[in-house]
């Protein structure tokens, strides 16, 4: 028994040094060897590389990751309400969550772009789309919080959506549901040749960023699923990718699935551009929403916008022809030459590849073949420069390193396949853990990538965690793309479902990252800007409480004369100016969130008390030794007390 005993020990030992020894980045069963644990690793006190903005589907907002660690460092509240920081809960937000349609405080978040300068990304802020209600907002990459949200009209399932122009002179949504324009009450059975798919055009305003709706193409009522900008010598040109060319309303994924081919529509936005400056388009009455968070008042307001220009195609020559592709295209890419247009058929085996110049000949030589609703359909043996033979099953995203390579991601077959650009030569493929939608590289989506890593987005988990009841969380794994093969280096689960993501050098964004609101520049309304300003006033029956903190007390801490059915107002003001030290706030009998209140800012939360008594109050947030100590007390009286208003501390 002991020698077996021996034998068995003396085996699995062999075993382990044979495994530790094992470099070839080879796995068994998704077990990873030692190197990859080490190109991962993020010791004690270091950084990572990347940053990683992953959308957060539907949870409507955007996740803030390292790379290569996979390290979740933040979540950006954008289209949802936050509890966890208050967004949409405070007074100061809840602006920035209305719609044409109200108060709506949930969205399907997808596909961040970041702002870029020739090119080249710049860092200056993220775009995100909401999918539901279709909306963009505007993130700021100093502050990492929403600083703006346009809704969009005449549009439905905004996904072909929120990509930017190479200089950032506008970020595009597309419908992927075509709708009647303006929308109205008619049969759905009459879709065909009455339906619109809007291609919308939103202008940034280099400086601030403000976005500004400048313009809609009205398209073919086909599906406008996903799109990328022409840069470098393609500048001034947008490619879309487009399904249901059939027009089906019902059982699409049989009905839209019929054409061999369907289209990839390449939009010339610099001579639409020039349409409507000159006096193009039609103004339409519309209805959507404008919210803008202004950083030194600390609040957001919210506009109704009334009327939108609409372009018809088929009144600008030149501007808009379809290239054909096979089959119900998912992806549309474009390389960092500006060169390639790459067309992914969800149902092909094949990636198609359009190229730039050769369709610009096309263009010149009238190499058509029909039309589609006025618009021109481009040959296809005309504008394509290649295609990538068995690269897998389901083709849908293509990404690019800085070597001259594309890496694509297959769904069925379930991998990502590398492949090189200008020979269409299948180089490398891995397996993922499973069926991966999305991928991304750092910079991927550019002039110029950052070729060390990719991330690939699962749809589906299975085993790769622990189970947590009937719902997981979404895998994701970076594969080291730095060599010739790819090398599989770590999983990591992500939160919601990631449907796309952007990433760039740390050095970008970490230096100008903002660290403080300084306290004299706090234009809020209610401020409390010293603690000599802190008071309690009446109005009737709103009360506003002008509140300040610092470690570890609320000035004023004990408030008495406030009556059953009034509504109350807390201004809070953190009078910290040290980094990473916010407060936060919450009170017994709150039908809302607690809210977080950075240093020198100032946030509002609103109470209704319902019940007499003395209700307490207190800080959420972890401040310092004293935290505990943090509180205080609201005397709530009947409503038909005498009982004055005051307010003391330390008394």
């Amino acid at each position: 028994m002991k020698k077996l005993r021996y034998s068995l020990l003396t085996f699995l030992g062999l075993a382990l040094v044979l495994t530790g020894c094992n470099d070839t980045g080879k796995s068994s069963n998704g077990a990873l060897s030692s190197n990859a644990a080490e190109k991962v690793y993020v010791a004690p006190g270091e950084q990572d590389e990347f940053y990683a903005f992953l959308s957060g589907g539907y949870s409507g907002n955007l996740t803030v990751y390292g790379l290569p660690s996979g390290r979740m460092f933040k979540e950006i509240p954008v289209f949802s309400q936050f509890p966890t920081s208050g967004y949409g809960y405070s007074e100061e937000t809840k602006p920035m969550l209305n719609t044409s349609f109200g108060f709506v405080p949930w969205d399907d978040l997808h596909h961040p772009d970041i702002s870029q300068t020739n090119g080249e990304l710049d860092g200056r802020w993220i775009f995100v789309n909401g999918n539901n209600t279709p909306r963009i907002a505007r993130v700021s990459l100093s502050t990492f919080e929403t600083e703006e949200i346009i809704e969009i009209p005449n549009s439905a399932g905004n996904h072909s959506s929120s990509f930017i122009t190479e200089n950032t002179e506008y970020v595009v949504a597309g419908t992927r549901f075509s709708v009647p324009v303006p929308q109205r009450d008619m049969p759905i059975n009459e879709y065909k040749g009455n339906f619109k798919g809007a291609l919308s055009f939103i202008s940034v305003e280099p400086e601030e960023g403000h976005l500004n709706l400048e313009f809609q193409v009205l398209m073919p009522g086909f599906n406008y699923d996903l799109s990328h900008p022409g840069r470098g010598k393609s500048h001034g040109w947008f490619f879309f990718s487009t399904y249901n060319t059939e027009e089906a309303n019902s059982l699409l994924e049989v009905m839209a699935s019929q054409n061999d081919k369907d289209f990839i529509a390449a939009v010339n936005w610099k001579k639409i551009e020039e349409y409507v400056k000159n006096g193009g388009g039609t103004k339409m009455p519309a209805n959507y929403a404008h919210n803008v968070y202004d950083e030194s008042t600390h609040t957001g307001t919210s506009t109704m916008k009334k009327e939108v220009v609409t372009v018809d195609p088929t009144k600008v020559p030149g501007s808009i022809y379809f290239l054909p592709t096979p089959k119900s295209p998912h992806g549309c890419d474009v390389d960092p030459t500006g060169q390639y247009i790459i067309g992914s058929g969800k149902l092909s085996a094949d990636i198609t590849v359009h190229s730039f110049d050769k369709m610009i000949a096309a263009i010149e030589g009238e190499k058509f073949d029909g039309e589609a609703y006025g618009i021109p359909i481009l040959k296809f043996d005309e504008v394509l420069a290649g295609i990538v033979k068995s690269g897998g099953l389901g083709p849908l995203h293509t990404e690019f390193d800085d070597k001259g390579n594309a890496y694509t991601t297959f769904f069925i077959s379930s991998e990502v396949v590398k492949w090189n650009v200008g020979s269409w030569e299948v180089i490398d493929r891995k397996p993922t853990y499973y069926s991966v939608g999305h991928l991304m590289i750092p910079g991927g989506n550019s002039r110029k990538p950052f070729g060390k890593y990719v991330v690939a987005m699962n749809k589906i988990t299975k085993d790769r965690y622990l189970p947590t009841g009937p719902e997981m969380e979404h895998s994701a794994q970076i594969y080291d793309i730095s060599g010739e093969k790819m090398e599989l280096i770590y999983d990591f689960p992500t939160h919601g479902e990631p449907h796309y993501a952007a990433g760039c050098p740390a050095e970008l964004l970490a230096p100008k990252s903002k660290k403080i609101y300084r306290l004299d520049e706090n234009k809020h309304e209610y401020a409390t800007l010293t603690p000599a300003d802190a008071r309690v006033e009446r109005n009737g029956k709103e009360v506003h409480i002008y509140m300040s903190t610092i470690r570890s007390h609320f000035t004023p801490d004990n408030i008495e004369g406030i009556k059953v059915g009034d509504k109350v107002y807390f201004h809070i003001t953190n009078h910290e100016q040290d980094f990473d030290v916010p407060h936060g706030f919450s009170i017994i009998g709150q039908n809302t969130s607690e809210i977080l209140v950075m240093p020198g800012q100032t946030k509002t939360s609103v109470w209704e008390p319902k019940k007499e008594g003395v209700w307490p109050f207190y800080c959420t947030d972890f401040c310092s030794a004293l935290h505990q100590e943090m509180q205080g007390y609201v005397r709530v009286s009947p409503a038909s007390s005498n009982i004055e208003l005051s307010w003391t501390l330390g008394e």
